[in-house]
C-alpha cells in the first residue's frame, strides 16, 4: 500500500491557483476538441451539446468511485488501475475531493511494428462532493492494487450535528 500526497485547501482559502489552472486547461482542451467534432461533421447547427459531450468522453476518463460514511469519517474508494501513486494528484477542500491523473502512452521504434494500440492519452478527473464538511488537515490517501482509498474525517461540528439528530 502506497501513500498518495493530498493537497489540502482549508476553510476560507480560495481555490488554489494550480487547481483552477488545471480545471481551466481541461475545459479548453474539451472546447477545442468539441470544435473539431463540429467541423468534422460539416459545421451544421443543432448538435453542439453532442459535440461537447463526445469531446469530454474522448478526453476525460471518469473513474468509478464510492463514498461511504462510517465512524465519523468518509471512506472514499476510486478505481485508478495502471496509475502509480506519483501520477495521482488529489486536492481536498472542506466539501469536495478532486482526483486527477494523466494517462500517457507512446511507442518507440524499438517497440516494433504496432498494428493495434487502444492505449492513448486521457485525463482522469473526478470531483466528489461530500455531504458534510471534513477536516482537511486529516485527509489521507493510499493506493493499493489500482484502488485509491481516501479517508476524510468529518469536522467536529458536522460529527456533533449528526449525533444530535440521531439521539
Amino acid at each position: 500500500m502506497l501513500n498518495v500526497t493530498v493537497e489540502k485547501v482549508k476553510g476560507g482559502e480560495a481555490t488554489p491557483p494550480t487547481l483552477f489552472e488545471r480545471m481551466t486547461n481541461i475545459v479548453e482542451k474539451v472546447r477545442d476538441r468539441a470544435f473539431q467534432n463540429f467541423e468534422s461533421r460539416g459545421g451544421a447547427d443543432g448538435r453542439s451539446l453532442d459535440d461537447w459531450l463526445q469531446a469530454e468522453r474522448e478526453l476525460i476518463a471518469t473513474p468509478e468511485a464510492e463514498v461511504v460514511e462510517k465512524d465519523g469519517k468518509f471512506q472514499v474508494r476510486v478505481a485508478v488501475p495502471g496509475f502509480d501513486s506519483k501520477d495521482i494528484h488529489i486536492t481536498a477542500t472542506a466539501m469536495s475531493l478532486f482526483v486527477e491523473a494523466d494517462v500517457k502512452h507512446s511507442h518507440e521504434k524499438k517497440d516494433g511494428d504496432v498494428y493495434l494500440c487502444e492505449f492513448g492519452r486521457k485525463h482522469l478527473f473526478r470531483r466528489l462532493d461530500l455531504p458534510a464538511p471534513v477536516n482537511v488537515d486529516k485527509v489521507t490517501a493510499t493506493l493499493d492494487h489500482g484502488i485509491l482509498e481516501l479517508a476524510a474525517p468529518k469536522t467536529v461540528d458536522a460529527a456533533n450535528k449528526v449525533k444530535a439528530v440521531t439521539a
